[in-house]
């Protein structure tokens, strides 16, 4: 799971990412309102935290311009802004979810988690796209009704790929996807888990075309 945390406070930004990655969750850090609204063009995360005390705009100011350009990205509000009109005025703004520093970085996660599972539709969600049968949230995968052993990088992947309605996604946007900023990988990385499922799951799996990236070789079934 991937989440961009707009926050402008490098120390409670660096506690928060850590925290999250020990659930499961990689946290990509934005510093203020603009580097955020950019890094939301490629729609690569699952759930946007928010903070609203930026240097350079206003956090609801930032939430109301994601959703005037049609942005569906959950959004939890993470700020020291405890007052019940600030709540109000943040829900009513378009935030999904409002949390009050101090917070418990297990209430954080738990809360992220629900708010990418409600906006997938799904409890537990089960794609179905050719001979493919995947259910990313217990990261089991089969091929032809037979299990297949993936690794929690290659599901994550073969999901992301699957709910791009057919586009092509070049690589630098699937490291993105894949991996957080701070997070190392090495340069081959993502070419090493194409590599892997096209093995267990055909050549035909994941297709590849020069100048425009990849995408899943078999239509998803609605």
């Amino acid at each position: 799971m991937q989440v961009l945390l707009v926050e402008d406070d490098t120390l409670i930004a660096t506690g928060i990412v850590a925290g999250l990655k020990a659930h499961g969750i990689t946290a990509h850090h934005a510093t203020n309102a603009e580097t955020a609204e950019a890094a939301c063009v490629d729609n690569i995360f699952d759930a946007v935290v928010l903070d609203l005390g930026l240097p350079d705009r206003d956090g609801l100011t930032l939430l109301e311009t994601l959703r005037v350009n049609e942005h569906t990205l959950p959004v939890l509000i993470l700020t020291a802004r405890d007052a019940v009109e600030h709540r109000l005025d943040g829900l009513r703004g378009g935030a999904d979810d409002y949390m009050t520093k101090p917070f418990d970085l297990r209430e954080l996660a738990a809360r992220l988690h629900v708010l990418a599972r409600r906006a997938q539709g799904r409890a537990v969600q089960v794609i179905t796209a050719g001979p493919l049968r995947l259910e990313p949230e217990s990261g089991q995968a089969f091929m032809d009704g037979e299990p297949v052993a993936l690794s929690r990088r290659e599901i994550e992947l073969l999901t992301y790929l699957a709910g791009s309605s057919d586009r092509w996604l070049p690589a630098d946007v699937l490291r993105d996807r894949l991996y957080g900023f701070g997070e190392e990988f090495t340069g081959n990385a993502l070419n090493v888990h194409i590599h892997n499922i096209r093995r267990k799951l055909g050549s035909q799996s994941i297709q590849t075309a020069r100048g425009l990236g990849y995408r899943l070789g078999w239509k998803v079934a609605p």
